[in-house]
């Protein structure tokens, strides 16, 4: 155990920082405190000496110079049961600093605001992390406080061991500092990296990815295993966050790797759409998906009546808060798990009658993830880096004759929506809001074709005058001649095939409509 008998306190989130400065003043602890740290706890009634007081040196340079002075970095450096280096201190009079309380500048806040390169230089910290890494290296003797929810448990300790911490708590909140130090460089290096000159003219160079790209994740949970049980797995969330990271799971089993990929496709696809939408997922691919004015009951049975087969087992993305007409027809057959952005509590108390079944809400409508995020992919020795498609059908044009109904452009970009989360190569049928038939992942276009409108067959789903949407260009007109066989007479699709004016001459044959996307949308 060590004492804590002073304290330099300097944050900029200074979420509690009063009451845990006032606990540690009520233990006896010195506080030293800088800028508006300072003015906070001194305006609230704790005592308090001015990092200019304690070093005889003016914070100055619009604070840039503050903490970087022998007497901070010397108390907080030097190793008490070192002879040389209590000997030292005392010669030059630097007393021992045995808490270090500091977060950094909100360097992440800030680019992420749309700031000018000038004010993110200005927002990267010096003395803050300086501070920490000083004392996370001398954690032995120095107690080191970087976020704001130990305050709490810090305090509690100090108490029940009258000012001292622990050993295994010092190191424990040593750990941290490392944590947060590579992440803060890694954001700055990821910033300056997409910058290509450092002059006034910086922000109209901007490049979405920098020469080295550094990224830090944090577990949020081991996994029971992989995608296969020899396989081991953890569940880890990136600096951003998102709505699957962020997520509170009510009910339920732990989850497992394949839950998580399942339940991510989910909420991707949920958050498509402002109107009540019913997703249910098998292996990342949608097997129903539907939308309905008439509330999420309709919706989840339109989806449910698209492939009831594969959706047993499968995990139900909501984009709408779960009621309990909607958890009962959920609990007439096995489902892995269903989130949500909520749920009542009547619907709870149905599902949760179900012991297995993982409940999880967003606390939101579903949306998309952090506009910044990458999407990452390993490959033998090293990764794809790519921005997430986003892209939407915002420019369609009629390639064919005919021009489509209005019904029939509503159900192209329905279909085209979900098309975009299924894996290539990708056909989806649908009308009416809702999928009727789902081909995925096949390794020739026409085999997903017959893949789709075989599982609306199954289904009872009549294709007739429904719309058909593909992922990319048909290479051959194969495609266009096995829907027209089967009554289907609108097609969208992105375009760009060396066969394009045959593909759309089969089209004109067959009397259909046919819209080019100009946008692919591979999954792969």
């Amino acid at each position: 155990m060590k004492s804590v008998n002073r304290a330099i306190i300097s944050v900029t989130d200074k979420t509690g920082v009063v009451e845990f400065a006032r606990g540690l003043s009520e233990l006896g602890v010195e506080i030293i405190s800088t800028g508006g740290t300072a003015k906070l706890l001194i305006d609230s009634g704790i005592k308090v000496i001015p990092i200019g007081s304690y070093t005889n040196f003016p914070e100055m340079l619009d604070g840039r110079l503050k903490t970087l002075h022998p007497k901070i970095h010397g108390g907080i450096l030097a190793i008490r049961d070192n002879p040389q280096h209590a000997k030292e201190t005392e010669e030059y009079e630097i007393p021992p600093i045995d808490m270090v309380v500091v977060n950094l500048y909100a360097f992440e806040k800030t680019i992420n605001h749309g700031a000018t390169l000038e004010e993110a230089i200005e927002n990267i910290d010096i003395g803050g992390p300086t501070m920490i890494r000083a004392a996370a290296k001398n954690y032995k003797d120095v107690t080191v406080v970087v976020e704001p929810g130990d305050y709490a448990s810090i305090l509690e300790e100090l108490k029940a061991g009258k000012g001292s911490i622990s050993n295994k708590t010092r190191f424990t909140l040593a750990k941290k500092v490392y944590q947060l130090t590579a992440r803060y460089d890694a954001a700055i290096s990821n910033y300056l990296g997409t910058i290509h000159t450092g002059d006034e003219k910086a922000e109209e160079d901007n490049s979405d990815f920098p020469e080295t790209y550094t990224v830090q994740y944090e577990k949020i949970s081991g996994l029971r295993y992989g995608e296969n049980p020899h396989q081991k797995a953890a569940f880890y969330r990136n600096p951003g966050g998102g709505p699957l990271a962020d997520a509170k799971k009510l009910h339920g089993k732990e989850l497992s790797y394949n839950n998580i990929a399942d339940l991510d496709a989910a909420i991707s696809i949920a958050a498509e759409f402002t109107s009540p939408a019913a997703i249910i997922i098998k292996h990342s691919n949608p097997c129903g998906a539907a939308v309905s004015d008439k509330g999420l009951l309709c919706a989840y049975e339109k989806a449910y009546s698209t492939d009831s087969t594969s959706a047993f087992g499968g995990v139900v993305g909501f984009n709408r808060e779960v009621t309990p007409d909607v958890a009962t027809k959920i609990s007439e057959i096995f489902v892995e798990a269903v989130i949500a952005p909520s749920f009542t509590a009547e619907a709870l108390e149905i599902l949760t009658k179900k012991k297995n079944i993982r409940l999880l809400t967003t606390g939101a409508p579903a949306g998309e993830n952090n506009a910044r995020a990458l999407e990452i992919k390993l490959v033998s020795g090293g990764v794809l880096i790519q921005t997430p498609d986003r892209g939407q059908a915002v420019d369609i044009t009629t390639v064919t004759d005919r021009e489509p109904t209005e019904k029939e452009l509503v159900d192209m970009l329905f279909a085209w929506k979900i098309c975009r989360h299924v894996k290539s190569n990708a056909i989806v049928l649908a009308a009416d809001s809702m999928t009727l038939g789902v081909g995925a992942g096949q390794m020739s276009r026409i085999d997903s074709t017959r893949i789709a409108l075989m599982k609306a067959a199954d289904a009872e789903l009549g294709v007739k005058g429904c719309a058909f949407a593909s992922d990319a260009f048909f290479p051959f007109r194969d495609n266009v001649d096995l829907a027209a066989e089967n009554g289907i007479k609108a097609i969208i699709q992105p375009g760009g095939s060396i066969r394009d004016d045959e593909v759309i001459k089969a089209a004109n044959e067959h009397g259909m409509t046919m819209v080019f996307t100009r946008m692919r949308h591979f999954r792969h």
